[in-house]
């Protein structure tokens, strides 16, 4: 009998945790260095590859990502050792899809030969605004000239390119943000990441906001219509949306992304990754020590990771729906009914349904349109039921 993981399949995640300077609103596990060993870095990963392929043992490999920080930062060939390690470890798809994250800096667009040759097969850029002054406004060290310049080189490197646009900026006009995203998709090529600027605590924009100093965010109202405007523009230009902030041509979604959202199991590799893994029959949740030097002296003894997490039926059922419900495809009630033992509660359903905030069949709930826009109420609603 097929486990559930295998609904979403299996993929690599790898973090490489250096940027050339912190982005003021980026909470996720990076560092400036002045001086990295790239060959430390290489044994470490390479050590690690081999201890979550044991675990792995035959499983085809849909798919690997090189997150970040800037993985474009890596040495090439340190990446290309990794590729190829990863191709003698697992059984891969026939497409394995190879995405390596990259800001559009002239360093980085230096290499995108190299890492093509490399193996890697996707790119996704972090442009995040094709306006100078809200570039320096979100800490970014590049500027749109550079943006363009670099994705024009993307795109005659690589068959696959995704970028990056945050929204919501501040004092950004809903006008502006039209305009703005007019440019996008006449330069986009098969896949756009628009995500509404989030203020979180323990970053500098979320001290400067605790402190009254983030002036000029929008309201609840226009960023609503952001959203709508974001959906309608995309939806017209041939890239609906797939996910809440996601958007390609058809065939052309992440299909490591949807290996997160259709609740696979996934490696995470490097300092602070993420993983879920099924092993003999129970999925665990795994987390990497976050702190660079940490996990690099523990990858050649096998130390790299936090005491793991068996995940109960409950809390999987519940990460199912998290993970499911932001994509414009839905969950299949029947796999919450499996893990859990129960049914999704009906009463929470029929009242949502009522509220044209999502749609259900016996074998799909799908969020609507309207949902999207208030997705955490959503699941607040069908998870507290």
């Amino acid at each position: 009998m097929a486990e559930d993981w295998e609904n979403g399949g299996f993929g690599l995640y790898i973090h490489w945790p250096f940027c050339a300077a912190k982005c003021p609103y980026c909470d996720f596990n990076s560092h400036v260095s002045r001086s990295i060993d790239h060959n430390a870095w290489r044994a470490g990963y390479l050590a690690e590859l081999k201890r979550a392929a044991a675990e792995t043992k035959g499983r085809v490999l849909r798919s690997v990502f090189f997150g970040g920080g800037t993985p474009s930062l890596m040495e090439p060939d340190v990446v290309a050792d990794i590729m190829a390690e990863i191709y003698r470890l697992w059984p891969t798809a026939n497409e394995l899809e190879t995405t390596l994250e990259a800001n559009p800096g002239s360093v980085e667009t230096g290499r995108f030969k190299a890492f093509r040759q490399a193996g890697i097969n996707r790119i996704s850029m972090g442009v995040q605004a094709l306006n100078d002054d809200d570039l320096r406004r979100l800490g970014r060290i590049h500027s749109v000239a550079e943006a363009r310049t670099a994705f024009d080189v993307a795109r005659t490197t690589f068959d696959r390119v995704s970028f990056d646009l945050i929204y919501g900026r501040q004092n950004q006009t809903l006008q502006d943000w039209k305009s703005e995203l007019g440019e996008a998709l006449n330069m986009a090529i098969d896949h756009l990441s628009l995500y509404q600027l989030t203020v979180e605590q323990g970053t500098a924009f979320g001290d400067r906001y605790n402190a009254g100093k983030l002036k000029g965010l929008p309201d609840d109202d226009l960023g609503a219509d952001m959203y709508e405007v974001t959906q309608d523009l995309c939806g017209a230009a041939g890239m609906p949306s797939y996910e809440v902030s996601n958007h390609a041509r058809d065939g052309a979604q992440s299909r490591h992304n949807l290996v997160y959202w259709r609740y696979g199991d996934y490696v995470g590799i490097g300092p602070g990754a993420h993983g879920r893994l099924t092993l003999n029959g129970k999925r665990t949740a795994t987390e990497c020590f976050s702190n660079p030097k940490r996990w690099l002296d523990g990858a050649l003894t096998g130390q790299t990771e936090k005491t793991r997490e068996s995940l109960a039926l409950d809390d999987q059922a519940s990460e199912l729906l998290l993970m499911g419900l932001r994509l414009k495809e839905g969950v299949d009630p029947n796999r919450f009914l499996q893990l859990s033992g129960r049914h999704i509660d009906k009463s929470a359903i029929s009242e949502l349904e009522e509220l044209n905030l999502l749609k259900s069949t016996e074998q799909r709930i799908i969020v609507s349109d309207q949902g999207f826009m208030v997705l955490n109420g959503v699941l607040r609603r069908l998870l507290e039921a």
